[in-house]
């Protein structure tokens, strides 16, 4: 079985970390998977959502694979090389953050590590009541990576977000939910249900719209008002030009729902 799944459902792309007997560990087989399912689902028209799960019942990620990492791997590799190499690795939260598609972590478990960095990197997360989050880097005496500094001092604050890589707590679900890193808190056996119906509903949306939602939320997030007013005042024109926005506007008039299509 590979390392990582996929499959697609009614425009949403789920792909599955498949290391179930090592936490989901990312392997680079696994990393590489999800780096190419990414890239095509950005560039499909076929997908308007995308969500990441783990295999099993244990763990959504647990990060890295320290037991390869004792192995002594890349020795013969320079510093600079394995700094290129580890950083086309992380591309994948750049693609979680920044398609043009919205994006799910579904936290069935564990999220440890490079694992709750990835699922940081998600536009939302819905997450199982037994699921756990840490930073878990200061355990086996690493930074962190994956953009885990990035998203967790805006989801948290740069205080807690501090306090939470020094200390490599372990979070339950209700601090998860209580410091804001979770969207939903949904009950075990209901977690993939609801994932996959919100997913759905989301691809089944004005998917240009969701595109310009993304591109003003980048800006936002990194500039200035200014700068946020004026991709929004550029983004509403484009939008209101497609045939989604007519389609919307019609069933409006005639208290109808809309169906859109994409463009």
């Amino acid at each position: 079985m590979p390392d990582l799944l996929k499959s697609v459902e009614d425009g949403v792309m789920k792909l599955t970390f498949n290391r179930p007997e090592a936490m989901n560990a990312l392997s680079r087989d696994m990393m590489t998977g999800l780096s190419d399912a990414l890239v095509e689902a950005a560039g499909s028209r076929d997908i308007g959502c995308v969500v990441v799960r783990g295999a099993g019942e244990k763990a959504f990620c647990a990060g890295g694979d320290v037991k390869s990492m004792a192995a002594g791997r890349d020795q013969n590799k320079t510093y600079e090389d394995k700094v290129h190499d580890i950083r086309i690795r992380m591309q994948v939260s750049e693609l979680l953050h920044e398609m043009g598609k919205p994006t799910i972590a579904m936290v069935n478990g564990v999220a440890a590590g490079a694992g709750l960095s990835i699922a940081l990197a998600a536009d939302m997360r819905f997450v199982g009541k037994s699921a756990r989050m840490t930073t878990a880097f200061a355990k086996v005496g690493f930074s962190g990576d994956f953009g885990s500094h990035y998203f967790l001092h805006k989801l948290v604050g740069t205080a807690k977000a501090r306090e939470l890589y020094f200390t490599a707590e372990i979070l339950n679900a209700e601090q998860i939910e209580k410091l804001g890193l979770a969207n939903r808190v949904v009950e075990d056996d209901k977690l993939e249900s609801e994932t996959m119906a919100f997913a759905k509903k989301l691809a089944a949306g004005p998917r240009v719209a969701w595109w310009h939602v993304k591109k003003n939320m980048k800006v936002a997030e990194e500039g200035t008002l200014a700068e946020a007013l004026d991709s929004e005042a550029a983004r509403m024109i484009r939008t209101g030009e497609t045939e989604d926005h007519k389609e919307a506007a019609r069933a409006f008039v005639e208290k109808r729902a809309p169906v859109f299509k994409g463009y």
